[in-house]
């Protein structure tokens, strides 16, 4: 549903921005998110932006004269119309730390079998992104997230990925267990991505670190989220992510990993709070 404001909004004009076997993206004109609109077929990635074809991709070039609004998605000759709505938002429940902590294990132990990189050094800006997560410098987040966004080649730069997939597992790994600071962490993170991201990355990467600000994620991804919770299996939803693009699984695997550890962290600095507060009484 992350589309429907600009599908259900009056009539705007809009061109093809890229064309791929599986899927094509729309640019909107006007300053409003989401900019950028994803046709995918049934075999695509489900993006937090796409809306899923019933039918192939109808021949499309780039440059292509395109509209958006009124439910309807035109492009080239092929008219859209939405029948039904999806939910970008991953739905986890409720889960207990020590869950996660097994989760975090899991996870490390399938990425190492994997051995898939990611787009960037995860030595450099990445590492001070987490580790600012990780021990609650928000200064310290702020200015690696800045760093890092629009860092890497692509339509969707390997920094970007890496910061969506954070954005979504510190909101909702720290709903899901209760660690407020988490959420707090993700909200600043978010305006500053908001806010950054229209120039410092391109329109297709903008529009989905858009959504990531709001937690939506791609189907893949918020499989792992879900099996991070106990909710499907880990190992089958991690291959899958993995397997996206060229770095864009890595890169969106890293940044979950990234958001888990440091839920985790600041789980236990609550939970060293609350032994201190409980001795001094």
């Amino acid at each position: 549903m992350a589309l429907r404001p600009a599908l259900e909004a009056s009539r705007r004009p809009a061109r093809v921005l890229a064309v791929f076997p599986l899927g094509a993206y729309l640019e909107t004109r006007g300053p409003n998110e989401p900019r950028v609109v994803c046709l995918v077929t049934g075999e695509g990635t489900r993006l937090p932006n796409a809306v899923v074809l019933a039918e192939p991709l109808p021949p499309l070039a780039v440059g292509d004269e395109a509209a958006v609004g009124d439910g309807v998605v035109e492009a080239g000759r092929a008219v859209v119309r939405i029948r039904r709505w999806w939910d970008p938002m991953p739905a986890l429940g409720l889960t207990e730390i020590p869950r996660l902590e097994r989760a975090a294990v899991r996870l490390a132990d399938i990425c190492a079998a994997t051995g898939r990189a990611t787009g960037l050094d995860e030595a450099g800006f990445p590492a001070q992104l987490a580790a600012a997560c990780a021990n609650d410098s928000l200064l310290g987040a702020l200015t690696a997230a800045e760093q890092i966004m629009g860092l890497g080649p692509g339509l969707t730069p390997s920094g970007d990925d890496m910061l969506a997939g954070l954005l979504t597992a510190l909101r909702h790994l720290g709903t899901a267990a209760g660690v407020e600071r988490a959420v707090w962490l993700a909200d600043w993170l978010a305006a500053t991505v908001v806010f950054d991201a229209p120039t410092r990355t391109t329109p297709i990467s903008a529009t989905l670190l858009h959504c990531a600000a709001k937690g939506q994620c791609c189907a893949e991804a918020a499989a792992v989220l879900r099996g991070i919770v106990g909710l499907q299996s880990l190992d089958a939803a991690v291959q899958r992510l993995l397997r996206l693009g060229h770095t864009s699984g890595a890169d969106l695997t890293w940044g979950i990993r990234a958001g888990l550890s440091a839920v985790l962290a600041l789980a236990r600095r609550d939970a060293g709070r609350v032994e201190e507060i409980a001795q001094v009484r």
